[in-house]
């Protein structure tokens, strides 16, 4: 038994260890985010979002937990999904749903908050099935377990446990009852998919296409998540509605190009969720009679989007609409994905870390991932502390761009891993600043590999300001020539023929 004075000092340590950074039980949003919740908006036709209380945490007896958005019409639908090898329950369902159904004639989505309904066997399969299926039957859509539903699942909360199903099918007719297409239920319905998230995270927004200017799009998305935020698909769940009409073959690489350059960009504390997934629906709604869906040439649906699918010359070009939608999507989900860092538990900065390379945008992002991961460069930003030797040690040891004579040994891999560093990296061609978010002058700490005399006080206040942007240069000094630049590629690229012969 413990001692009392030792009784005491725990009950009392537990009593002052508060996460002030996780939402209260009333959901009332701290003054500082307000600025972030959106007072009106324009959604697109045809999109209608409702919510219900079903109780799926005992200690949650008021705030509304389920969540449902649909479409009048059939639309297409798109999904990209978490990596972890512990894929919730709801994330291998909807997978399935989307594979089977070829990402076409898709009613919308439900959600419960809550529980997470991960690492729970083939009852949480069964869970999720059920979730979908009676969505269906608030549309008058039977599905038996040998149809394929209509409805993807999204499940938030904690891992582990088990949904109380029961309350979940009670609760779904009743958001179906409270649809509407009002700014106050899209917002309802953003603040119900919460769980440790401070304030509600919407946005909508309107656009118009090259091939027909007077007609008037909308797009408007949801977003939760404040913990396991990591740079590879770094969210828990978003929720993107738009009424241009997508062709079900391409919508998939839209959302997979416009998702690489957004949510699978920001990082807070390295985890990645079971439960990771952005679903985009279409239903075409506002198209004018008789317009084309957007479509993508098969050379560039085979490409899957990792790279920026635009600008080869040994392939035929989107339509101009297509690129500039996408476009839309890309600038619209990084705004998305900008809430979700300014949410992160425990985060008090904002840091945007921009990294220019002149060899491709993989190599580019392998810098900025490992800067953005790196704990030394937060607890150096943290504590004001302008130690920007982190920032270049981070890119240093990279993986594509540390040694790679060094990472067979490692991966196993049968043949030289691509990027040794001197490839794709020249420290005399590197460069790094901050940039002051006040519009004055960027503060140059390394100049193409030469350290710069740093101002210790202005750097000081530059990391004072909420936000703050890295600029890393890895293309700073003569451009590469055509043939340099192929030559550097060809020597960052695996050989396996090479190897084998």
């Amino acid at each position: 038994m413990a001692p009392t004075g030792l009784t005491l000092k725990r009950v009392f340590s537990a009593a002052f260890q508060i996460r002030t950074y996780s939402a209260p039980a009333e959901r009332t949003i701290p003054a500082a985010k307000q600025k972030y919740v959106p007072t009106t908006g324009t959604y697109p036709k045809g999109f209608l979002a409702g919510t219900s209380h079903a109780g799926v945490k005992a200690s949650n007896t008021s705030n509304d937990d389920i969540t449902m958005v649909v479409s009048d019409q059939l639309c297409a639908a798109g999904g990209v999904f978490t990596k972890n090898i512990f894929k919730a329950a709801p994330v291998q369902a909807s997978r399935r749903f989307l594979s089977q159904k070829e990402n076409d004639n898709f009613r919308g989505v439900i959600v419960n908050s809550g529980c997470a309904n991960a690492v729970t066997g083939k009852l949480g399969q069964e869970h999720a099935a059920i979730m979908a299926r009676e969505t269906d039957k608030c549309f008058e859509h039977t599905s038996t377990s040998n149809d394929i539903p209509q409805t993807l699942v999204m499940s938030t909360g904690v891992i582990g446990q088990r949904l109380p199903i029961d309350k979940i099918t009670a609760a779904i007719p009743k958001a179906h009852q409270a649809l509407g297409t009002t700014h106050e239920h899209w917002l309802n319905a953003a603040k119900a998919i919460c769980t440790t998230d401070t304030f509600p995270k919407l946005i909508s927004r309107t656009f118009t296409l090259p091939s027909h200017p007077n007609t008037t799009y909308s797009i408007a998305g949801m977003t939760k998540g404040a913990g396991m935020i990591h740079p590879n698909m770094a969210t828990l769940l978003a929720i993107v509605c738009t009424d241009v009409k997508i062709e079900p073959s391409s919508i998939n690489t839209l959302l997979r190009f416009a998702t690489n350059r957004t949510f699978n960009c920001i990082s807070i504390d390295g985890d990645t969720s079971t439960n990771d997934t952005v679903n985009l629906f279409a239903n075409g709604m506002a198209a004018p009679e008789g317009t084309s869906a957007l479509s993508l040439p098969p050379a560039l649906l085979e490409k899957r989007s990792r790279e920026h699918p635009f600008h080869s010359p040994r392939q035929d070009p989107p339509s101009p609409d297509a690129e500039a939608f996408t476009e839309v999507l890309t600038d619209f989900m990084r705004d998305l994905a900008k809430l979700v860092v300014r949410d992160g538990e425990g985060a008090t900065k904002f840091v945007t870390i921009r990294v220019t390379s002149d060899l491709s945008h993989g190599v580019a992002k392998r810098a900025a991932v490992s800067i953005a991961r790196s704990a030394l460069v937060k607890t150096a930003l943290y504590g004001k502390d302008a130690n920007w030797g982190r920032i270049l040690c981070a890119i240093g040891y990279a993986p594509g761009i540390m040694d790679a004579m060094e990472l067979p040994a490692i991966t196993r891999a049968p043949y030289p891993v691509a990027g040794a560093g001197a490839k794709q990296v020249v420290p005399e061609r590197t460069s790094v600043s901050f940039i002051p978010t006040d519009g004055s002058a960027e503060l140059k700490l390394l100049v193409r590999g030469e350290p710069e005399t740093v101002d210790e006080e202005r750097a000081k206040q530059i990391l004072e300001m909420e936000d703050l942007e890295i600029l890393v240069k890895l293309d700073d000094g003569p451009a590469l020539s055509e043939y340099e630049r192929d030559e550097r590629v060809k020597e960052a690229i695996p050989r396996r023929k090479q190897h084998e012969t």
